[in-house]
């Protein structure tokens, strides 16, 4: 069995690092107040010539460093964002052109803070169809161009920033033995789209808009939804929690991620949090973690990592897999 083995990860960040003291001088809001509802105590903010595509070109080039592969070994680039460069083309193909590749393909996933799942789980089915043999899976966001920064709800939350994994095709026995991808699983709910959603668009304003987010009912849903996911993946592979090596979950509010852990059962000490140093980064935030827990010794080869996330649209999604 053809199973999608991670190969290298990489991230990128803003040179800007945009503190709560900061915030405080901008908007009604106190750094006590954000940590304690939160857990975010900075976030990274893009700057001049930094973008999505740059980040992501960054995020992607560390990855291939660390797997010891170019762009010339990889034959399909996926890329997570909510916040592209252009309309169109895709920031996918724009990050190919960046690396210098021209062959393959590339596009663009848009799922909001699942997005980084979404991808992975496309990534997946390529890889287990035959139809590419490594991708480069990105996930690169520039939120704070989408956000009105008078807004204290929602400016305080989220950042920029970039993370890439190499998935690579490797042969497997067909059991949880293997290492790589072992089962992913997606949702979406479309009546839940004034929940979280962004008030511009090329076919309704023509503008890019502002996001704008209901939290109290986004907290209520989040927890339920990732549970969800995450049991699927448990009767998909006959895990448990007691399995989980660590959890790496989108990273979008420190009171989500700990009711979920503690929902699901699974101690604190094996989740990866970077909600602290990096804020909501979108479809960046999951391989921002899992680069820094990977980077760090945390998760050695053989551990069983579990990705989830929840975003706009409703979208939701889990992925399972053996590092």
């Amino acid at each position: 069995m053809i199973r999608s083995v991670v190969r290298g990860f990489g991230t990128a960040l803003p040179k800007r690092v945009l503190t709560n003291a900061e915030l405080e001088s901008m908007v009604d809001t106190s750094d006590e107040w954000i940590v304690q509802r939160t857990g975010i105590r900075q976030r990274y903010i893009a700057g001049e010539g930094e973008t999505t595509a740059s980040l992501g070109e960054g995020a992607a080039r560390a990855a291939l460093d660390k797997a010891g592969l170019t762009a010339a070994d990889i034959d399909l680039i996926i890329v997570a964002t909510s916040t592209p460069d252009n309309t169109f083309p895709a920031t996918a193909v724009n990050i190919q052109n960046r690396l210098g590749m021209h062959h393959g393909f590339a596009f663009d996933v848009q799922a909001v803070c699942s997005g980084f799942v979404y991808a992975v789980t496309t990534a997946d089915a390529y890889i287990r169809g035959g139809l590419a043999k490594r991708v480069l899976v990105i996930g690169a966001e520039t939120f704070s161009r989408i956000l009105d920064w008078t807004d204290r709800t929602t400016c305080v939350l989220f950042g920029d920033g970039a993370g890439a994994i190499v998935l690579e095709a490797q042969e497997g026995a067909g059991t949880n033995a293997d290492r790589g991808v072992l089962t992913t699983q997606l949702r979406s709910d479309g009546a839940h789209r004034d929940k979280l959603f962004v008030d511009g668009g090329p076919s309704t304003t023509g503008t890019v808009g502002h996001l704008r987010m209901e939290g109290r009912e986004v907290f209520k849903h989040a927890v339920g939804m990732i549970t969800d996911v995450v049991i699927s993946s448990f009767d998909a592979t006959g895990f448990t929690a007691d399995d989980i090596d660590w959890l790496v979950p989108h990273q979008a509010n420190k009171r989500i991620i700990d009711g979920s852990a503690k929902k699901l059962g699974i101690p604190l000490e094996k989740v990866v949090v970077t909600v602290d140093q990096h804020g909501n980064t979108s479809a960046a935030s999951i391989p921002l973690a899992l680069a820094a827990a990977a980077g760090d010794g945390r998760i050695k080869e053989g551990d069983i990592v579990l990705l989830e996330a929840m975003g706009g649209g409703f979208t939701w999604g889990a992925v399972l897999l053996r590092w």
